[in-house]
């Protein structure tokens, strides 16, 4: 947010910059939500919904379960929050007590660790690496000593990795006997440019699933996630969501009812960063940045450039300066060895895209 506060300041003289620093999605709301919205505008008072969200949304997003992964999920596990990033709070309130160790793969998103310390738990950072596929294996966790919580992405940001099934299965197995809680986030679920993403309901109801509506299905603003709870924490979660937010925002929710009729639109993005990827695998190496993480899906290439600088905030601070193309200093995301690393997003146009490599070829040469 602070490399989009400096690229919108630099954009005021009348500079053209190429915003490739945030994670978010291009193309705006899908149709037959705004219309689904402007219905609910004319036709609903809507006043507060109850804390666990509408029953016809928690009914679509079982029946998104249902049929995008052939997965039966009760629709009283669900919860809609405010936001993915609400669901992330009332995890971390309902399931753990203050001094609770939460290991997180590193790198991860820098938000994860914010909201568990400011709620006087302890984010234990487990590194990952290529060899790995920057996610965390059963190993890996088990060298992090006693852990309360696990949480893992897939696909990730900022590396854009995966867990295959077998990967999540292993992690799944192992938090069930070491009793810690898994906590999974698919916020990029739908993004991905392989092999399906796998929800870690594939491997047991006891994992606590976490999605929304900003990525795949275009609602950044419309602040709207959901939560696949296990038995113990339903009646928790309801109370504590009663007491912080009162409901999820009605409007938001009777327009999300609609997202799930809109595939087409939506795979139709998915094309778009598809194409974005494949520019950025090719030409970044042609370029010299040749080091890349796997970007199996999400929108984000995971670059190594300490082959170019020692410091990429200076670095990233330097290309909008210069070349006016926006992206993101790795040091949010590995507090220890980001500085050489970058994030770039490809969620917007391919000719964004296109002129970012050109931007940043010239300005390395």
């Amino acid at each position: 947010m602070e490399v989009l506060k400096a690229a919108n300041e630099r954009e005021a003289d009348g500079t053209r910059v190429m915003h490739m620093e945030v994670g978010e999605p291009g193309a705006g709301t899908p149709a037959k939500v705004l219309a689904a919205a402007a219905r609910a505008l004319k036709e609903d008072p809507l006043g507060y919904t109850e804390a666990l969200g509408l029953p016809e949304l928690r009914r679509a997003i079982a029946g998104h379960y249902r049929d995008a992964y052939g997965l039966a999920v009760p629709e009283e596990r669900i919860a809609v929050t405010t936001g993915s990033s609400g669901g992330f709070l009332l995890t971390l309130v309902s399931a753990f007590d203050a001094g609770d160790r939460i290991g997180l793969g590193v790198p991860y998103y820098p938000a994860y660790t914010n909201m568990v310390r400011a709620l006087n738990l302890e984010a234990v950072p487990i590194a990952t690496t290529a060899r790995t596929h920057f996610q965390p294996t059963p190993e890996l966790v088990a060298q992090a000593g006693r852990l309360d919580g696990l949480l893992v992405a897939s696909p990730a940001n900022p590396t854009g990795s995966m867990l295959n099934d077998a990967e999540l299965s292993a992690l799944s197995a192992y938090c069930e006997a070491e009793g810690i809680r898994l906590i999974s986030d698919e916020i990029y679920h739908g993004i991905t440019y392989g092999a399906p993403a796998v929800s870690a309901l594939a491997h047991g109801l006891n994992a606590v699933v976490l999605n929304g509506f900003s990525k795949y299905f275009c609602m950044t603003g419309w602040r709207l996630g959901w939560m696949v709870l296990p038995d113990d924490l339903l009646r928790p979660v309801e109370r504590i969501a009663q007491n912080l937010f009162v409901s999820p925002p009605n409007i938001s929710q009777r327009a999300a009812v609609a997202a799930f009729g809109c595939r087409e639109e939506l795979d139709a993005n998915v094309a778009v960063y598809a194409e974005n990827r494949r520019l950025l695998l090719d030409e970044l190496p042609e370029i010299g940045i040749k080091d890349l993480a796997p970007a199996d899906g999400a929108f984000y290439i995971f670059a190594n450039v300490s082959h170019l600088t020692n410091d990429s905030s200076d670095w990233c601070r330097r290309l909008l300066d210069e070349a006016a193309v926006a992206i993101t200093p790795g040091v949010d995301f590995d507090p220890e060895r980001g500085a050489a690393y970058v994030r770039v997003s490809f969620a917007g146009s391919t000719d964004d895209v296109r002129e970012t490599i050109r931007r940043l070829r010239d300005w390395l040469a």
